[in-house]
């Protein structure tokens, strides 16, 4: 919603300020479905031939989240943490109890009490991945931590496509709106015979191109691509906590002492006290 208000803000700003300095919309409504159309569609059309379908997909998802905001709450850090004290538990009494919940986490009673993590196919395939590499190489932590650090890097860079195809698409939008006023001044220029007034609206709508293109750039499209990689390192927060309890496991830390690591580690907003954390962890073992 504060991308929402931050556009509705923008545009009463500029274009209130422009009426209040004595300008005329007529001119600017007249010529921008023309200068849009060349503007929009070449913007549009570059970004499609740019990127491939997935791209595509995603970048939608990034508008979406956009609107809805940070995908995981304060709720959600604290659902993970107890999975994961949970899970290390598991693993200390009975390496092989936990084989259940790593091989099929879909049917685990563990990960069950916490559907919205249950399907979130990174964040499920993350942990049991990483549990997995522990059983097999446990007497290398530093193996498993390396091949957690990668996983992590490459998840971050796929989240960020869409972000960057959409920086991509403003870094090109002031030179589109160049584009669209040079074609103006060539109609500008096969009307020179017109009445001054005539030539003076042509060339006003000719700039609004100029000015389309930088604003979209500068006070839309560039925003919004900022606010989504913005989004996006948020989100990846979320799994880099994974890594901060587990690698804190692979070093024979308590389990409690793990789940505090990244507990600490978690973003100022979303992250529970440690009463909050240390009363949830209760009612699961109580619910167990």
């Amino acid at each position: 919603m504060i991308a929402i208000f931050g556009l509705i803000f923008t545009l009463f700003t500029v274009f209130g300020g422009y009426m209040l300095a004595g300008g005329k919309m007529g001119i600017v409504l007249h010529a921008l479905p023309f200068e849009g159309m060349m503007i929009g569609g070449a913007a549009i059309g570059a970004f499609l031939a740019s990127n491939d379908f997935p791209v595509i997909k995603h970048t939608g998802g990034d508008l979406v989240a956009l609107i809805k905001g940070p995908k995981w709450k304060k709720q959600d850090y604290r659902d993970l943490l107890c999975l994961l004290h949970s899970l290390l538990n598991v693993l200390k009494e009975s390496p092989v109890d936990i084989e259940k919940h790593i091989e099929a986490p879909e049917d685990s009673d563990l990960f069950g009490k916490y559907p919205r993590i249950q399907k979130d196919h990174d964040a499920v395939e993350m942990i049991c991945d990483t549990i997995r590499s522990m059983i097999m190489n446990f007497d290398n932590a530093f193996q498993v931590e390396e091949v957690l650090e990668k996983q992590l890097a490459q998840r971050k860079e796929d989240a960020l496509h869409g972000s960057h195809a959409l920086q991509n698409m403003a870094d090109a939008l002031p030179a589109l709106g160049i584009v669209a006023a040079v074609l103006g001044v060539i109609k500008t220029m096969a009307s020179i015979d017109k009445p001054p007034e005539v030539l003076g609206q042509m060339i006003g709508g000719a700039l609004v191109g100029t000015f389309l293109g930088v604003f979209l750039s500068y006070g839309m499209v560039g925003p919004f691509a900022a606010r989504i990689k913005s989004l996006r390192e948020e989100e990846h927060a979320f799994y880099g906590l994974i890594r901060e309890v587990l690698v804190s496991s692979l070093h024979a830390h308590p389990s409690v002492m793990c789940v505090e690591v990244g507990r600490r580690n978690a973003p100022h907003k979303v992250r529970p006290t440690f009463n909050e954390l240390d009363e949830a962890i209760r009612e699961t073992k109580s619910a167990a």
